[in-house]
């Protein structure tokens, strides 16, 4: 069994904790059994992509417009866990998005495979540390409804890679970068530790999974011959890519590897 091969199949299943204890079987696998690199980079069987859809997921929670989603103030029980939930289902669709990066865009290098497994391992932690605070409060992840927003973006750009890493690493996910800090100290203001404590570990972890989306982006711009502003801009106007507005977190964006070009561009009026 090849690696993407693995990746499309954990993509596939419905249920959350199986999905992540997919991931990290993929993760405990001896290298030697996933082969040398020409053996990373096959593509997979997806023939099953006939019959199912993606991601495997189950009924709940319900998926509605984010308009439709109640604000909850977060001094009450139902509000943090509302938050909670909000927050879990945003690493168990990145842990989709890792996984689909994996097995959807073929000839890249046999690295890159590698670095999104590990991604998909890391957000598969956070889904869990985020369900089990969950389920401490009294709730379980599907008891709230939920947007689709970040699994939107990967339909739009499922046709080119270029495109996946701009927008949803480099866009979606490092918009976690800026909202991370100032709900950490929400929760932490409400007496909620443990929730702020996994909010500082996703913090943590998010800025190294920003970095491989701006190493890959970087790297495809060069083989493509592109400037990466330049083509960042087009991209987000192609793609409808949501206008980020801040306060940002430059610091995290620095040390993710936003250089100050591409600071200056995303602060420009």
């Amino acid at each position: 069994m090849t690696l993407r091969q693995l990746a499309l199949d954990a993509l596939l299943l419905p249920v959350a904790d199986e999905k992540c204890q997919a991931v990290d079987s993929i993760l405990l696998t001896p290298p030697s059994a996933l082969g040398d690199d020409g053996q990373i980079v096959a593509v997979p069987d997806t023939r099953r992509l006939a019959v199912e859809t993606l991601p495997g997921r189950t009924a709940r929670p319900a998926l509605v417009p984010p308009a439709q989603l109640a604000r909850r103030p977060v001094n009450s029980v139902e509000g943090r866990a509302a938050l909670i939930h909000s927050l879990a289902h945003i690493e168990l669709n990145a842990v989709n998005l890792a996984l689909d990066i994996v097995w959807r865009f073929d000839a890249m290098p046999a690295d890159f495979y590698r670095q999104w497994i590990g991604v998909a391992g890391e957000e598969a932690r956070h889904f869990s540390l985020l369900s089990e605070h969950l389920q401490a409060m009294g709730y379980a992840y599907g008891d709230f409804p939920a947007h689709d927003g970040l699994w939107e973006m990967a339909e739009r750009t499922s046709n080119d890679v270029l495109a996946r890493l701009a927008l949803v690493p480099r866009t979606l996910e490092a918009r976690g970068l800026d909202a991370a800090p100032p709900i950490r100290d929400k929760l932490k203001n409400v007496g909620d530790q443990r929730g702020a404590a996994i909010l500082a570990i996703i913090l943590a972890d998010e800025i190294g999974h920003v970095a491989i989306g701006n190493r890959w982006y970087r790297w495809l711009c060069t083989e493509r011959g592109l400037d990466p502003v330049t083509c960042y801009a087009e991209l987000a106007q192609r793609y409808r890519a949501p206008r980020l507005r801040g306060p940002f977190n430059l610091e995290a964006r620095r040390a993710a590897g936003f250089d100050e070009r591409e600071l200056a561009a995303l602060q420009a009026p």
